[in-house]
């Protein structure tokens, strides 16, 4: 049973439930006396609570799980998924930033080009990734990488979990929203296949910055939205411009992977084994291993025409509008063409 280096409210529960499994597990060992009977049951209670909160959970409560300390990161599925993976450095203009990482590697034996957005875990690493936000130095990395993909034809395999991308007086200075928008603009005409997978955070332009693919797929409990709930609840009269209504910014943003298949943001949610992914590392890599398989079979068998058409048509499909025509001035009457 995996130790949890950050107990959510809801998991607390879970936890009296572990002590006491451990406990009586401890005592059966010390003192040689047969506790398997009250073992079992607890385990089974355990199972039966686990469901039922995770059956429950609120659009607040998945942004936590998104962001756990212990849910597997990039990195982590790139030493699970793939083979020979060679991280290449630097955007050639400024700087490599760690945030970001990238290079080729092979899966079943395929060449692909693997970029991910990487978090830390313990303090220094975190500031060596610059706690998960991406400057424009790695968005420019990245794109590097993909234009080296697509000349030697090689599909792009995108992990996206970031909370947003940087916003510090140093990115705005280097043209972190230039950055971004340059990387939308050149994913949409990327002759190479890309599918791009959420497995935590999906935040904002931050995000979206390696997501214009052909298949979005999203793990069960990552989250995806156009801004996290603090700060949604912070700038919304709505919310009465209060941070603390966290939890009603989340719910009204929809940030859940079913809201985001619902709106057609994503084409797939993979399953998370019962807790979440951090609870079986391998089972989620081999789930996530199979989707990015067989989406790339699929994405095979269209030429370079079609695929990119599919890629267009799919974002112009997003989202919902009206569209006003004007009326059309009648040149008899003068209406609309002035006078004079």
């Amino acid at each position: 049973m995996q130790k949890s280096l950050n107990v959510l409210d809801f998991e607390r529960s879970l936890m009296e439930l572990d002590k006491n499994i451990c406990a009586y597990e401890s005592a059966a060992s010390e003192r040689g006396e047969d506790y398997t009977a009250v073992i079992e049951d607890l385990k089974k209670s355990r199972q039966r609570l686990l469901a039922e909160i995770f059956a429950n959970l609120t659009p607040w409560d998945e942004v936590l799980l998104a962001r756990k300390t212990e849910r597997p990161y990039s990195l982590d599925y790139i030493g699970l998924i793939f083979d020979d993976f060679t991280e290449l450095h630097g955007d050639r203009l400024f700087s490599d930033d760690q945030s970001i990482v990238c290079g080729p590697a092979r899966i079943n034996g395929r060449n692909v080009m693997v970029i991910g957005q990487q978090k830390g875990r313990d303090l220094k690493e975190r500031a060596l990734r610059n706690f998960g936000y991406p400057r424009p130095d790695a968005y420019r990395k990245a794109l590097r990488m993909m234009k080296l993909a697509e000349k030697v034809r090689l599909p792009v395999i995108c992990l996206i979990d970031c909370p947003g991308a940087d916003t510090n007086l140093g990115s705005e200075e280097r043209g972190i929203s230039s950055a971004i928008a340059v990387n939308l603009m050149e994913m949409s005409v990327l002759a190479t296949p890309i599918i791009a997978a959420v497995i935590g955070e999906g935040g904002s332009g931050g995000a979206l910055g390696i997501a214009v693919a052909d298949r979005i797929l999203i793990l069960e409990h990552a989250v995806y939205s156009v801004i996290p709930p603090e700060g949604c609840a912070a700038i919304l009269e709505t919310f009465g411009r209060d941070p603390g209504r966290k939890d009603e910014a989340a719910a009204a943003l929809r940030v859940t992977a079913k809201s985001a298949l619902e709106f057609g943001i994503i084409d797939e949610i993979l399953p998370e084994p019962l807790g979440g992914a951090h609870h079986d590392i391998d089972a989620t890599a081999a789930t996530l291993k199979e989707a990015i398989l067989r989406h790339l079979r699929n994405l095979d068998k269209l030429s370079t025409d079609n695929l990119l058409e599919q890629r267009y048509a799919k974002f112009r499909n997003m989202g919902i509008f009206d569209e006003i025509v004007p009326p059309t001035p009648s040149p008899a009457s003068g209406e609309g063409w002035g006078e004079g």
